[in-house]
């Protein structure tokens, strides 16, 4: 099953980073978020990417270009240019990259991959947000419910911090930007029928989440899988610094679950 991953657009509110390379570039713990979005769908057996470019598309193009000697130990013999391989990181992923054109809104990305995509399903999601749905899970409820699209729905962390206070007006717990536990959004990870391409127009101007989502909406074949487990977008430098933490302490939810 493939997966596609829309990687291509600007980035404007990280643009500490943006400036200079793609959004799905900057890193995390020296890991380009991309890759740690791709590791987390090949631990479970995902594999076959196809990755949306637009925004300084080049700099991933070459990343996987080169992506055998950046990742691998070599010597180089400079008196004849030859490389000696000492530890090769071999990685069975096949990956797929497709210039979707720079101004090309996120429907307009996808309807340009049509072609690539021949299976009857295949997964969708951003390259810029990581969380640890079970993707085994994911898959089979889209197939019980049988609709053509099914988003995984996440709860947004509130844009204030939460307190709790009691009949006293005394605060018995705060918390810095929790995870609300009211109401849920589109946190990506979407599993999709093929026919979902019937709802885009060939249009670079079509957006996803407006008319394709809410024709299928308005066609009640839109499903929700709710998950109540870590999800975290990297919109702004601050999301980028929480999961850099994350990292750093070793607490990767996004590679513990398979």
């Amino acid at each position: 099953m493939k997966v596609v991953i829309l990687a291509g657009g600007f980035g404007s509110r990280l643009s500490e980073y943006t400036d200079t390379i793609p959004k799905p570039m900057v890193k995390i713990g020296g890991i380009p978020i991309l890759l740690h979005i791709m590791n987390f769908y090949s631990q479970y057996g995902y594999k076959d990417f196809v990755i949306a470019l637009g925004y300084k598309s080049n700099i991933i193009k070459e990343y996987f270009l080169n992506y055998t000697s950046l990742n691998s130990d070599f010597t180089v013999d400079l008196s004849n240019g030859k490389i000696h391989p000492i530890l090769k990181k071999n990685i069975d992923w096949k990956v797929s990259l497709i210039d979707t054109g720079l101004n090309t809104m996120t429907g307009g990305r996808l309807k340009k991959l049509e072609r690539f995509i021949t299976d009857k399903t295949f997964m969708l999601t951003y390259g810029d947000g990581l969380c640890d749905v079970d993707l085994n899970k994911l898959l089979q409820y889209h197939k019980k419910n049988k609709k053509i699209v099914t988003v995984t729905a996440v709860h947004p962390l509130a844009r204030f911090g939460e307190l709790t206070i009691n009949n006293n007006n005394e605060v018995v717990n705060f918390r810095e930007k929790p995870q609300t536990l009211q109401g849920w959004i589109n946190g990506g990870y979407f599993v999709i029928n093929r026919e979902f391409f019937n709802f885009i127009d060939d249009d670079e101007k079509t957006v996803l989440e407006k008319e394709p989502l809410e024709r299928v909406v308005d066609e009640m074949q839109l499903s929700a899988f709710k998950h109540n487990g870590f999800w975290q977008c990297m919109d702004t430098k601050r999301d980028k610094d929480k999961l850099e933490e994350l990292y750093t302490s070793n607490d990767v939810p996004w590679l513990k679950n398979a």
